[in-house]
């Protein structure tokens, strides 16, 4: 007999499957989390894994880094600062790969391989060439056998590996000169040049002798041909910044020796193009034998250091055809070529307007007049040159130079400065520079500078929170890509670095111009071309808004590869940005090798604006 199955028992009804009560207890349980991680990252002093970004090393276990491993780690996470970001997909997790080794010292947009391919006139050829956009490289610049980390400043500016710079040249052809010597496994920099083989101390002494180098006045320098920056490393003793340029010629790495020294340098030359600077930005400009040939092209040459001089500022000459009754025999020169040669220099220096201020031995100094009241005048009696007209001035980017003076802003009075006096150096850092009170910068008021300085102190001591060695010394050569009106840098002044302020060409608002009335250096650049610098030359590099300017203009990844290349090992990438493009950079730079975390800005969680700390340590 069949047995009756129970009788059916009603099921108590399951409010979980009401879709306002998931969501509800959703929402819920995500406060509850967000509200315990905040009260543990706040009173813990130890990570929280669950808030730590992937790091990126974990696909290599050789080169996994952690706090345990390496208790010199430069990246210190407070818990607070990071945020969790979803790992890389799958299939882009493989390392990028390392380029040949004869790429270790390649310059893309100076490489002597392809300089035979343009025109010798002017050194046209040792000017900017870059690579086309089918000739880009994918890979990553190696460092060259037995790489050591360089010397920390101030011991870097007599000291440097051979092994990091291997070039022997310098110190054979200038041995006698006493530019540089290898001792060992040191190259030793004891301060000697073309004309101060015995020292530059005494040189620049002499400099003091006729100009106020230690008054203030004099704070910006521009050194044409500076060899291994001896001149500028001096001049930091009367707290005086250098802009040292040089192009890769016969003396092969004369930039590099500077930048590994902690020195300011970049790759230039006086050629067909103005120099990437705006007008007005120097102090002072010099020549020590930097063979370049003033009195030629009607002295362009001349009018292009005009063009960058700022009101007032001086030009020091040594070398031919300076003091060529005594030299003739030693440069192995035909006494009247010279003697003709400093005739039609001092006829240009005329013309230009500017005043001789002394001749003495070795050294002649000339200066600029404060404006043009009586200059356009004179002008008017002479054919040439003439005034530049329908030009912008600040003009500096594959800007063809013309033989003409650049105009001076004009002024009501003859002793007022065009453009508007500055301050003595150090007051000038923080005093509004005279184009923000013109109005020259779109958006940019007297208030509103005020309130950028503040901005960028504050952000750059929570940087000091994450790279714990910024204040310390271990970062000497630091880039801005894209430094606004100098605030990062001015954050900066009383640490010992020094900040390449890189304004981007194609910017809304040219700036340059502020950053030098600062007492800042820096240059124009279009970051969709690789820069004019050696590989491994810049301890810190810093980009602040510049990937979502260029992220239409050109592909981010060549612009991360230029990165890792100029970035020296044991180096530091500072990227802030909104957080689609972080996102984007991040999945980027983790197959690179670079070991990065995410952080959130002073302006809190719920704020886009996020920001990217990548330690470049091997």
């Amino acid at each position: 007999m069949a047995t009756p199955s129970p009788p059916h028992q009603p099921t108590a009804p399951n409010h979980l499957k009401k879709p306002l009560i998931r969501v509800l207890l959703t929402f819920i349980l995500c406060s509850l989390s967000y509200i315990l991680a905040f009260t543990t990252t706040a009173s813990s002093s130890s990570p929280n894994p669950s808030l730590l970004l992937q790091d990126p090393n974990c696909f290599n276990p050789k080169k996994t880094l952690t706090n345990h491993q390496n208790p010199s780690q430069s990246l210190h996470f407070e818990p607070n600062h990071t945020l969790f970001l979803p790992p890389n997909p799958p299939e882009i997790l493989q390392f990028f790969p390392y380029c040949p080794r004869n790429f270790t010292n390649y310059l893309p947009c100076q490489d002597p391989n392809k300089e035979a391919q343009f025109n010798l006139t002017r050194f046209f050829h040792r000017e900017r060439h870059c690579p086309e956009k089918n000739e880009t490289l994918r890979c990553l610049v190696p460092k060259p056998e037995g790489y050591r980390r360089p010397f920390q400043w101030p011991k870097s500016r007599e000291f440097a590996w051979f092994s990091n710079v291997p070039y022997r040249r310098l110190t054979v052809l200038k041995k006698n000169q006493n530019w540089v010597r290898l001792e060992g496994d040191r190259l030793v920099f004891p301060g000697g040049g073309t004309s101060f083989p015995k020292g530059v101390e005494g040189y620049i002494e002499e400099i003091n002798g006729v100009l106020p180098l230690k008054k203030g006045n004099i704070r910006t320098v521009l050194d044409v041909g500076c060899g291994v920056a001896s001149f500028g490393a001096a001049l930091l003793d009367y707290d005086i910044l250098t802009m040292s340029i040089a192009p890769r010629d016969i003396h092969e790495a004369q930039v590099q020796f500077a930048l590994e020294r902690g020195l300011p340098a970049m790759l230039g030359i006086l050629s067909v193009h103005r120099l990437p600077f705006p007008s007005r930005s120097f102090d002072m400009a010099h020549c020590s034998r930097c063979l370049v040939p003033w009195t030629g092209y009607d002295g362009l040459f001349l009018m292009e250091i005009d063009r960058v001089l700022r009101p007032g500022g001086y030009w020091v000459l040594s070398g031919p055809p300076i003091y060529w009754r005594v030299n003739y025999k030693g440069w192995q020169r035909i006494p009247q070529e010279l003697e003709d040669e400093q005739k039609y220099l001092e006829d240009v220096a005329r013309r230009l307007c500017w005043k001789k201020v002394k001749e003495k031995r070795q050294l002649a100094v000339w200066q600029k007049p404060t404006n043009h009241i009586h200059c356009a005048q004179k002008l008017k009696t002479w054919k040439a040159p003439k005034l530049c007209a329908d030009d912008d001035p600040d003009a500096g980017w594959y800007k063809k130079m013309d033989a003409c003076i650049t105009p001076l802003p004009e002024v009501a009075d003859i002793r007022d400065v065009s453009g508007g006096a500055l301050e003595k150096w150090p007051k000038r850092l923080n005093a509004a520079p005279p184009r923000i009170r013109g109005g020259a910068i779109v958006g940019t008021t007297v208030k509103t500078f005020n309130e950028d300085n503040q901005l960028w102190k504050r952000r750059v001591l929570f940087y000091g929170t994450v790279l714990t060695s910024l204040f310390t010394g271990q970062y000497r050569n630091i880039m801005d890509m894209n430094a606004g009106i100098g605030g990062f840098a001015a954050a900066l002044v009383n640490y010992p670095v020094w900040v390449m302020n890189v304004v981007p060409s194609d910017a809304k608002n040219n700036t340059l111009g502020v950053i030098y009335e600062r007492g800042l250096i820096g240059t124009y650049m279009n970051w969709c071309e690789p820069f004019s610098t050696y590989p491994r030359t810049y301890d810190l590099i810093h980009a602040d808004g510049l990937f979502s300017m260029y992220k239409d203009k050109c592909d981010i990844f060549d612009i991360l590869f230029e990165m890792y290349r100029i970035l020296r090992p044991h180096g530091a990438v500072v990227i802030r940005d909104h957080v689609d493009v972080i996102v984007k950079i991040k999945r980027i730079t983790d197959p690179m090798g670079w070991n990065g975390k995410v952080s959130h800005s002073l302006r809190g969680p719920h704020h886009p604006e996020k920001i990217l700390f990548i330690d470049n340590s091997p």
